[in-house]
This record gives C-alpha cells, structure tokens and sequence, in this order.
C-alpha cells in the first residue's frame, strides 16, 4: 500500500501556496500563541499579515525577514513590546497594534519611514518616541485609550499628518509644534485634562475641520476667542453641510461641535 500525505499536511501546503500567490497570510481568531514558522519562511513572499485576535505574546526577531510587507495587523492580542529590529521593515505603510499590553514603543519605529497608518490604541503607553517626527509620510495616528502624558514636540514634524486620535490618555497640555500640522483635518482628545490648546492652533492648521474635547477642562469661551476660530468654524460648517448633501449617515451622537462645555 502506498503512502498517503495526511489531510493536516496536505492542508498546511495548500495553505503556504496560497500565502505565497495572493501575499496576504490571514490568520485572525485562529488561537495562536506564537507566530507560525511557515510564515516567517515566505520572506518577501508577504505584503499583508493579519494575525488579529489571537494570545500572541512575543513578535520574533525573524519578522524583519518579511522586507516586502505593507500591512501589519496584530490587534487583540496579548504583545507586550515589539522587536529592536522593527525599521528593517521598510516597506510597511499599515500597523495596527491596537488592544495589546505594549508599555513601550522603540525608538526604531522612526525608521518606518513609508509609514501611513499608525494605531496603537488600547495599549499601556506612558510616551511616544520622538523618533515619531521622522515618519514623514504618516497621515493618521491613534494613540487613544493609554496612559500618555504629553505628545512629543517631534509629532510636528510628521508633515503629512491629517488625522489625530489621542482620546483617554491623561494628556494636560499639547505640544506647539502641533501648530506645524498644516494638513491635519480632525484632532480628537475626548477625555483628558487638557485645559488649553496651542494658542495658534487655529490659525496655523488651515485644513483643520474637526476638534473633539469632551470631557476636557478647557471652556467653550475659550475655543471661540483663540485666533483662527471664525475661519476654523466656516470650514467645520462646510464640511457638515457637504455630509448632509451628500445623504452621508449621521452617528447617534448627532453633529460633533468640536467642544464639549
């Protein structure tokens, strides 16, 4: 009688071909604990790992093999750092590292310098590297729901920047260089201790349509004295008229009007 691959053998090439023709490794829910070796094996094969919700602790050394990867995905799982090695990673445009027990990000991180996406909420962050400043190409940061203090004054140099999520922190203040953002739409710090903003903040982000501060010390009087707010407030009106024309559905919460008093 000859002999037969096994169903699981069979199962797991069919698998790595897969992978290796499509470039995507898709792995969510699939309860695992530690990357697979497989994976790691395709090199530069990979252009998307998604590995959401699973108990992943640790991301191996090895993962700066996978040069060719544009996408990230480790939400949900139970990470604790990520490796020194990380900027070898230098085609990577997407990193989705939400709901972890990440407590530091390495200075490595500046080296992403593709980087589009960047989104760490739900984590245990006490600070930002300033080596943030060299991810030049980045146009969305969430940093919600962690124990930051402050942003770095670095973050003004990330140019490209237009959306910035940083609600649940323990933030009192925002850095100047904020005001450097010339293309940052939508600013959102719900609930933190933030008592003032950059008093140029207005006037310097041009592009600025949304600011979201509820549950935050600073007063409505405030906002609507900085300088900038008048042409800050046509731009916020315009963009909610051009939803409503455009029938774009409306949360439950209604029209956000930037400051909650």
């Amino acid at each position: 009688m000859g002999c037969y691959p096994s169903k699981n053998t069979d199962s797991k090439a069919s698998r790595v071909a897969r992978w290796q023709a499509t470039g995507i490794v898709a792995l969510r829910d699939s309860k695992l604990k530690t990357f697979p070796d497989e994976v790691l094996d395709l090199d530069r094969s990979v252009r998307t790992l998604d590995v959401t919700n699973n108990k992943i602790v640790d991301i191996p050394m090895e993962v700066c093999k996978l040069t060719n990867m544009q996408r990230l995905i480790l939400a949900d799982n139970l990470i604790e750092r990520l490796p020194m090695n990380l900027g070898k990673l230098q085609s990577l445009k997407v990193m989705i590292l939400d709901g972890n027990h990440i407590t530091t990000l390495p200075d490595e991180l500046g080296q992403l310098v593709r980087l589009e996406r960047l989104s760490v909420s739900r984590n245990l962050l006490s600070s930002l590297p300033e080596t943030i400043g060299s991810l030049r190409n980045l146009l969305l940061i969430n940093v919600s729901n962690n124990k930051l203090i402050s942003l770095p004054e670095s973050v003004g140099s990330c140019f490209s920047l237009e959306e910035l999520q940083a609600n649940d922190n323990l933030m009192e203040g925002l850095p100047s260089s904020l005001c450097n953002l010339i293309h940052l739409k939508s600013l959102c710090l719900d609930n933190n201790n933030i008592g003032q903003l950059p008093s140029s903040l207005l006037k310097d982000c041009k592009a600025l349509q949304k600011v979201s501060l509820h549950g935050n010390p600073i007063l409505m009087d405030q906002f609507q004295q900085m300088e900038g707010f008048e042409d800050f407030e046509a731009r916020r009106k315009k963009k909610i008229d051009k939803q409503i024309d455009s029938n774009v559905m409306i949360s439950s919460k209604g029209l956000d009007e930037g400051v909650d008093l």
